[in-house]
């Protein structure tokens, strides 16, 4: 789609023009330092109150099963928003949801910083995760119209580095800030950041125009059913057993159902099935799906596996996981070139394949194994992830037609989260049955579901 000016005239530096492929440097700079501050923050955010929990809990009078819902109501938020938010990206432009998501997550961090009560906090992560959304669904598409289409790869890749660093810095951000100060603090800072974010935005993303076409309110209340009773009633099957849950599995199970049959008849629907008809982005979606279940299988499974098996402390644990995703960072922006040359089927495959190998080799370590053994096993899991999806990311972004590029960036987004909620699931499961050795079982289960990603991206080869 042309890239057109707004009717209001836009302060900061100059438009690209309206047939440019990427935005001309150094529009193009500052717009990826806008993209990159907020992804990293809402990323970010979705780690530092894990860390936080016991202690916001204790402070706010609140017991265990209570303070979860600090979690899940950022997580529940925006899972139920990215494909309502993408296809309105679609309709009235990405630049405009990407402010107001922007916008939002900072008052919604600020009002979590001033809350004093579980109940305000839960409603201000709820707002928090609303703005997060709106940023995430958004992502994708603007890196497509910030770099020329040579150097997409490249810009995915640099964006999965920032993605990776902040999931990696989140327990450490933490626990920082909780050292010096109150939790409060762990939502405060995101107000600078994110006002600094919001003035770079403004200045230097594009200005790209929708189609203009309404927002189907009916499919974005079916679609927040659906996502929202599918996910808690998993969670709830996991921790309580098939009958608990049953009630709102049903509910997202029915929900689904009217969803995707409303969306068969639509030219551009909120969920995008028109784009799951292109075999190339149905297969890299599907590959992302498995391939993030295998991923949060081993993350969940493996802290577990260092301190109950291998003896490790707390804080040992924490920096045998940091080898994981500083390699990601290493290997996403080198596969994030290579994908500007060479197939991403291909690529895939071979990550998929080290990652595989890495978490099978995890499986088998002896219980008296050297902290080296399992960093270098570790490394091989995140290069084998990061050699995977960048060349992924770009491959489903690209498949889409340029107009559709907010419901393309929305799917790969639940993608992702469809993939890591079912290897939560599955390891709380596994937890759940008794198994002898469930961490192990574990990451045994994650290298077969990771070789058959690899086989699933081996497929896309003859797309």
């Amino acid at each position: 789609m042309s890239l057109v000016v707004d009717p209001d005239p836009p302060v900061g530096p100059p438009l690209a023009p309206p047939e440019a492929d990427g935005l001309p440097k150094p529009q193009r700079y500052f717009a990826v330092l806008a993209v990159w501050l907020a992804i990293g923050m809402a990323v970010l955010d979705g780690a530092i109150a894990n860390v936080a929990l016991p202690t916001i809990g204790r402070e706010l009078g609140a017991d265990p099963a209570a303070s979860i819902w600090i979690i899940n109501a950022y997580q529940l938020a925006i899972t139920a928003a990215l494909l309502p938010l993408a296809s309105l990206g679609d309709k009235i432009g990405y630049r405009k949801v990407y402010l107001a998501g922007l916008t939002l997550f900072t008052v919604g961090s600020l009002a979590c910083a001033l809350s004093h009560t579980l109940p305000l906090l839960i409603v201000s992560r709820i707002i928090q995760g609303l703005g997060a959304a709106g940023v995430m669904s958004i992502n994708a598409a603007l890196v497509r119209h910030i770099y020329p289409t040579r150097l997409l790869g490249r810009g995915i890749g640099l964006n999965a580095v920032v993605i990776s660093i902040a999931s990696a810095a989140g327990p450490t951000v933490a626990s920082a800030i909780l050292s010096v100060a109150g939790w409060q603090w762990l939502f405060a800072v995101n107000v600078p950041i994110g006002l600094l974010a919001i003035l770079v935005a403004s200045r230097a993303l594009p200005h790209i125009e929708g189609s203009r076409a309404p927002l189907d309110f009916p499919s974005a209340i079916l679609n927040a059913l659906a996502f929202g009773g599918l996910i808690l009633g998993a969670e709830r099957f996991a921790r309580d057993g098939l009958l608990p849950a049953l009630p709102a599995l049903v509910i997202g199970a029915v929900a689904a159902a009217l969803l995707v049959r409303r969306a068969l008849g639509q030219t551009a629907p909120m969920v995008p099935i028109d784009l799951l008809k292109i075999r190339i982005f149905r297969l890299s979606i599907l590959t992302s799906i498995i391939s993030f279940s295998a991923q949060m299988l081993g993350l969940v499974a493996l802290p577990f596996f260092f301190q109950g098996l291998m003896g490790r402390d707390a804080v040992a644990t924490g920096l045998l996981m940091t080898p994981w995703p500083i390699a990601v960072g290493i290997a996403a922006p080198i596969a994030g070139r290579l994908s500007d040359r060479y197939p991403a089927g291909l690529l895939g495959a071979i990550g998929l394949g080290a990652f595989a190998l890495g978490l099978a080799l995890l499986a088998m370590l002896p219980a008296g194994a050297s902290d080296l053994d399992i960093i270098w096993r570790m490394a091989l899991c995140g290069v084998g992830f990061g050699f995977f999806q960048s060349p992924n990311n770009r491959t489903i972004v690209s498949a889409a037609p340029r107009n559709r590029s907010g419901g393309a960036g929305g799917m790969l987004a639940t993608a992702r989260l469809l993939g890591q909620t079912s290897g939560a699931v599955g390891m709380a499961v596994l937890f759940h049955v008794g198994q002898p050795s469930p961490t192990t079982l574990a990451l045994g289960i994650g290298a077969v579901i990771a070789a058959m990603a690899a086989v699933a991206s081996l497929t896309r080869l003859r797309a």
